[in-house]
């Protein structure tokens, strides 16, 4: 009935011929046993594979399991049907357990032998991988110090696994590749802690193994290092050789080697050989930043052509896995990075990096090369034309080239032109109208026109609530309008939504300092030095607020801050009041004397020296700063004064009395050059007759003011109580003198050309009137100590 070969083929075929049930062993009748005749033969009955028949003595077929089949109901003598052994079947079985699984629990194992000398190396070099793996981590965790650590362990092991194997006959064990990742893990660790020659001696070693023939793909290695050693030749060198090592079909590694070897060419200046590089790279396999480096060199070349030629073939290049779909749905905004489990979507995260990362290489790109891209060299010209071929795939890059074309027209003081640009995004995308709502409230703060700046900062606050530069443009205006209150809100919004706006965060410090808050002050400008620790405008406001509270701490601030704007005679100046008020005469001196180096025409560092020599009776000097103030104020009468009085105490009595006569013949109405010089021609014994009528005429008209309290000058320097004994019309030293001079305000206007300069308020010198005769050359008392210098100021 089956055509197999098997012998068991027989144990699946079923005869269900009713013939069979009449069918008498021996016999030739019955059609079941006609078809297994074989010719010369009779009939016999079928058997199964252990020669058993498949019958019964009475003709019945023989069933299974111990059954007997519905034929047998007219027979006494049914017996079971017998199994199939082979199968797992036993007719004396009553469990069915093929896979003998009732035997119960199997023995327990045997206990291991004593480990062999390759059991012991195995475990060796297990604890070598172990070690190896253990650097890789503190790499990836920063922890360099410990990856070294472990990599010189792994060394240590790995030697002392090869000595092992070597002693106990087990040298066709040694594992090259084994001691080849140790040593290249111990160059890597060496990498990454700067310490550059030793990895690169490990790395020659590796190199120069013949047992190790890929090891010349390690020069590329040994180039990065070169590289950051700034040994750019060297870098090139083995750049080249690395490329010789790598096969074509590596493509990618070969075009990132031919980068390197572009940028170590820029490096030392070669541009034409970093730009063959970069264009073979374009020519394989075209990215952005390749292209942004090639057009780099370009620029610096100043080859138009090439930039124009490049520049349309940078707008062609796919962003690497990204599809259209994808840009559409970054330009609106549609594409998300939260799923729908609050979890990160990595994929999309980084096809947003790579877009973002692309344009912004294509927008200074652009920036860079529209000044002179037009081949008339028109810059304007060269901006239209770039935004045009932007239009079509980068519209949001062109429109902020345009934004960029208003800041130039800005730059070039054309506000005009840069208003007409900016309004124009009136219609345009919502983004883009925010950007420029935002710069046109800075220009119109700029001019002064604060309700309009303030109107376009609420556009821009409107279309997006957490633009910093538009917060910061609003609280600007609130400041101008001296609604502090307002003004630290918006500052504090604009920290929070950008948290290292550092235009913010010094505005914060200022508006606290008006809202007399000051530790809130303080606090900004020095979170401020925290972003951007070279920012001398935190540091001046935090030397002013210090000012009020520790005086030295002030002036370690101001000479922290004189690191970063060196040569600023206003601070120099103001760092000389610091010490003046801390009672350190030198250091005020010193530091006056610097500021007059840098600016030497403030008249309130020359005045202050001047009286600083004077009062130590170094009169020279103080001939030389009042000199130099009568150059500056040549139509001053007082500073030619002061160097007569100076001549006077020195006891040039000759120049003295020359310096009044030249007073005299400027200044004939002067009273008091008329007393000196009258008081002079008496004691050199000169004829003073011609001068005291002067003097006399000159005291007639000179009007005499009601006198309500101690003897002050009037307007124009003039004694208003003298008299007619000669010796005592000579001014007293008044008892405040020297120290009302040197007193100077610690305001400062920062604005004005001489910032450190301020008025003084205390009253001035008065004379008084002394009987007392004394030589002129040997009298003590200042005539010029009650003189207020910085009144003459403008």
């Amino acid at each position: 009935m089956f055509g197999g070969t098997s012998e068991e083929d027989h144990l699946y075929d079923f005869n269900t011929s009713l013939d069979a049930v009449n069918a008498i062993p021996g016999t030739a009748g019955g059609s079941f046993n006609r078809g297994f005749k074989t010719p010369g033969t009779a009939a016999r009955p079928l058997v199964s594979s252990l020669g058993r028949s498949t019958v019964t003595r009475n003709g019945a077929p023989a069933s299974r399991m111990g059954l007997t089949t519905g034929m047998n109901e007219n027979f006494t003598d049914a017996r079971p049907m017998t199994s199939v052994s082979g199968a797992g079947y036993k007719g004396n079985d009553k469990n069915f357990d093929p896979l003998n699984l009732g035997r119960g629990p199997a023995p327990l194992l045997a206990e291991k032998s004593e480990n062999s000398f390759e059991d012991k190396a195995k475990e060796m070099e297990k604890q070598v991988h172990r070690l190896i793996e253990a650097t890789a981590d503190a790499i990836v965790a920063f922890d360099y110090q410990k990856a070294l650590e472990k990599a010189k362990e792994a060394g240590k092991s790995e030697r002392l696994l090869c000595k092992f194997r070597e002693n106990h006959n087990l040298v066709e064990q040694i594992n090259l590749d084994l001691t080849y990742a140790i040593c290249f893990n111990l160059a890597n660790a060496y990498y990454y802690n700067k310490l550059y020659d030793d990895a690169l001696n490990t790395y020659s070693l590796i190199v120069k193994n013949k047992n190790y023939p890929q090891s010349g793909r390690l020069k590329l290695n040994m180039g990065v290092i070169y590289y950051e050693q700034k040994k750019y030749p060297q870098a090139i060198k083995q750049f080249r050789m690395a490329l010789d090592q790598i096969p074509v079909t590596n493509k990618e590694l070969r075009l990132k080697i031919m980068r390197n070897i572009g940028n170590s060419f820029v490096k030392l200046g070669q541009f034409q050989d970093a730009i063959d590089s970069y264009e073979g790279i374009m020519n394989i396999s075209p990215d952005v930043q390749t292209a942004f480096n090639l057009m780099l060199c370009l620029y610096a070349r100043g080859d138009k052509d090439k930039m124009r030629k490049h520049f349309t073939k940078v707008l062609s290049i796919p962003i690497p896995g990204m599809t259209e779909e994808d840009e559409e749905k970054i330009n609106n905004g549609t594409i998300s990075n939260i799923n729908l489990d609050d979890k990160v979507d990595l994929l999309n995260d980084e096809l947003v990096k790579r877009y973002e990362t692309f344009t912004d290489k294509i927008f200074t790109i652009s920036r860079l090369i529209a000044p002179i891209y037009d081949e008339k060299d028109d810059w304007v010209s060269g901006y239209q034309q770039i935004m045009e071929q932007l239009k079509g795939n980068y519209e949001l890059i062109s429109s902020k080239l345009e934004i960029d074309l208003a800041m130039v027209y800005m730059k070039d003081k054309k506000f005009d032109l840069a208003i007409d640009i900016l309004k124009s995004f009136e219609r345009k995308d919502v983004s883009l109208r925010a950007m420029a709502a935002t710069n046109l409230s800075f220009i119109y703060f700029l001019e002064n026109d604060f309700a309009l700046a303030e109107k376009q900062a609420d556009i821009a606050i409107q279309t997006d609530r957490y633009n910093a530069k538009a917060l910061v443009n609003k609280g600007n205006c609130l400041f101008m309008a001296n609604d502090y209150a307002r003004a630290r809100e918006m500052y504090l919004e604009a920290v929070g939504a950008e948290a290292d706006c550092i235009e913010a965060i010094y505005n914060l410090g200022l508006v606290n300092i008006e809202l007399n808050a000051i530790e809130e002050a303080k606090n900004a400008f020095n979170k401020l030095l925290t972003i951007l620790p070279s920012v001398p405008e935190a540091l001046y406001q935090l030397g002013l607020i210090y000012e009020k509270q520790n005086l030295e701490e002030a002036a370690k601030i101001y000479e922290r801050l004189l690191t970063r704007v060196s040569n600023d005679p206003h601070l120099c100046s103001r760092l000389g009041q610091v010490y003046e008020k801390l009672d350190d005469e030198n250091s005020a001196c010193h530091w006056r004397s610097e500021a007059h180096r840098h600016y030497p025409v403030n008249l309130n560092d020359i005045s202050w020296l001047g009286v600083w020599y004077v009062k130590r009776e170094m009169y020279e000097q103080a001939i030389e700063y009042f000199n130099k103030a009568s150059g500056i104020q040549p139509s001053e009468v007082k500073w030619t004064l002061m160097v007569a009085s100076c001549y006077r105490r020195l006891g040039d009595f000759y120049k003295a009395l020359d310096l009044y006569q030249q007073i005299n013949d400027e200044h004939p109405d002067n009273i008091e050059a008329l007393q000196y010089l009258e008081a002079l021609c008496k004691d050199l014994g000169r004829p003073h007759d011609e001068v005291s009528k002067k003097l006399d005429k000159v005291r007639r008209y000179q009007p005499q003011p009601t006198k309500t309290g101690p003897t002050t000058r009037n307007p124009n320097n003039q004694p208003q109580q003298i008299q007619q004994n000669v010796r005592s019309e000579r001014p007293k030293q008044n008892n405040r003198g020297l120290e009302d001079l040197t007193n100077v305000d610690s305001n400062i206007n920062v604005n004005s050309n001489s910032s450190l300069a301020a008025r003084r308020t205390v009253p001035s010198g008065s004379i008084n009137n002394n009987s007392n005769t004394k030589k002129s050359g040997a009298d003590d008392e200042d005539d010029f100590i009650g003189t207020d210098v910085t009144t003459l100021l403008v």
